[in-house]
């Protein structure tokens, strides 16, 4: 096989009739050609692909490390009617929609998605927003060990645009759902909650700011809500957050005693 031969345009328009997709042997990130073609005026639906990427990349800009023989790597652009500030929200469907595609599936807040065998999934979005909401989206989506050459979904397409298809319905299923039926889902699946967490804040550094306490919510815009030792309660958003460190019961509090 060739370097994503199974990710070939026709084999994805097989699999994703109805919309536009565009498939690379390589490129940079299927991230950076999804953002020029959002900008361009890309369609609700859109999707890019490459069997190779060199710097791909997720929440934050964090690096990814995709092997090309059993991973995809893939970018969604979405037109959805959201308010600004709900734009986090696109992360709890997305990770919804994902978890969705395995039985044993949690939630990581705010961007990943675990099984039993590791990290199965991870996602990040870049949001443009206007005046009256968010204009467009694009959504980037590591899926891990789908092996080129494993089964066939139901279509006859290839493993890994199989599973690219299904991801793609299933994010977009949970996207246009009811708000409290998907949050209702991603809390009873969500590993950080009731944990002890210590939220990193952009712009990241030594002074920069942080939340420290326990993770006792997900709300309807995406954020976290973090119980701080005080009492008080803070909602953090995904797209401000840098880290969350998940803390043992006995690790020494950092937090300032304003954060507290």
């Amino acid at each position: 096989m060739t370097l994503g031969d199974d990710l070939a345009e026709d084999v994805l328009a097989a699999t994703l009739p109805d919309r536009e997709v565009r498939c690379y042997p390589a490129v940079l990130s299927s991230e950076s050609v999804a953002l020029a073609w959002a900008r361009e005026g890309a369609p609700h639906g859109a999707v890019v692909t490459a069997g190779y990427q060199v710097s791909p990349r997720g929440r934050g800009g964090v690096p990814w490390t995709v092997d090309p023989a059993r991973d995809v790597c893939f970018s969604l652009v979405l037109r959805p009617d959201l308010p600004v500030a709900r734009e986090g929200w696109l992360y709890t469907t997305a990770v919804s929609g994902l978890a969705d595609r395995q039985n044993d599936a949690t939630i990581t807040w705010p961007d990943e998605v675990h099984t039993v065998r590791g990290r199965a999934a991870a996602v990040g979005a870049w949001v443009e927003l206007g005046p009256d909401g968010v204009r467009w989206a694009v959504l980037t989506v590591l899926l891990s060990g789908v092996d080129a050459d494993g089964p066939d979904g139901p279509d006859g397409a290839a493993g890994r645009a199989a599973e690219l298809s299904r991801a793609v319905r299933a994010i977009e299923h949970r996207l246009a759902a009811d708000a409290d039926d998907v949050l209702a889902d991603y809390r009873a699946r969500c590993d950080t909650l009731g944990r002890r967490v210590r939220a990193r804040m952009i712009p990241l550094g030594p002074a920069g700011p942080r939340v420290e306490g326990d993770a006792v919510d997900v709300l309807s815009d995406g954020s976290l809500t973090i119980r701080t030792d005080r009492g008080s309660r803070v909602a953090v958003r995904p797209q401000n957050l840098g880290v969350l460190d998940v803390l043992s019961a006995d690790e020494p509090s950092a937090a300032t005693p304003d954060d507290r």
